[in-house]
């Protein structure tokens, strides 16, 4: 009897994403993260701020296709700038998160985008995040204004709060629906038995994009992947 085959059919490749949070230091970029990925919330005295790098891993469907995002958090510290930007290698979306009631952080971005246009192409998907809106009555940044400079930007953009969960899971799943329509940011190296891989997956670090058309442990032995 020939061998069964262990070959998923394409429907059910696994497609992984890799996101990049970025953002001035203390804007709730953790925990944001931290509300999508385990649903919880700590607040801000007791977390801390990141230092370096953290980094999640997420699975979910989009557009009836499954998804593992590898989710990013970089420190916004200037002192770990040079050790976040080879992090943007590989990156399909990039989620820049401001503080609504930081008039500062807000003022920060160009220099965030600047950032962007040294380190990722004009494709990548970007979406831009007015962060705790649950301080209303503290509001620095109007949503108009958010607006306006996200479509210049040629962002997306969303309001958000990491404290009560408003706008935190639209956010993510806005940049990975943009990201499954940008066909460029799938086009690279075709890997073997109907698979496709950019960088083989990694993108210089883990979470690079990957569309495997291979059973998750047979994907990860050729790719040489991480099985997190």
């Amino acid at each position: 009897m020939a061998p069964t085959s262990h070959t998923k059919p394409a429907s059910t490749a696994l497609i992984n994403c890799k996101l990049l949070l970025i953002g001035n230091s203390s804007v709730g970029k953790s925990s944001l993260l931290l509300r999508f990925s385990d649903e919880q919330w700590l607040p801000e005295d007791e977390s801390s701020a990141t230092i370096g790098v953290d980094f999640r891993v997420h699975k979910m469907e989009v557009k009836g296709k499954k998804v593992k995002l590898s989710i990013w958090d970089t420190a916004g510290q200037e002192r770990f700038r040079t050790i976040t930007s080879s992090y943007y290698r590989g990156a399909q979306g990039i989620i820049l998160v401001y503080d609504v009631s930081n008039r500062e952080s807000f003022d920060a971005l160009p220099r965030w985008y600047s950032e962007l246009e040294t380190y990722v192409s004009n494709s990548v998907v970007k979406i831009l995040v007015g962060n705790k809106v649950d301080k209303e009555f503290s509001r620095q940044v109007s949503t108009a204004e958010g607006e306006a400079f996200a479509k210049r930007m040629s962002s997306l953009f969303i309001e958000a709060s990491a404290k009560t969960a408003i706008g935190v899971n639209e956010a993510f799943q806005e940049v990975v629906e943009k990201i499954l329509d940008t066909p460029e940011l799938w086009e690279g190296v075709k890997g073997t038995r109907g698979g496709q891989n950019t960088g083989n997956g990694r993108g210089g670090v883990p979470g690079g994009v990957q569309v495997v058309g291979l059973s998750d442990q047979q994907g990860q032995a050729q790719e040489g992947s991480c099985a997190c």
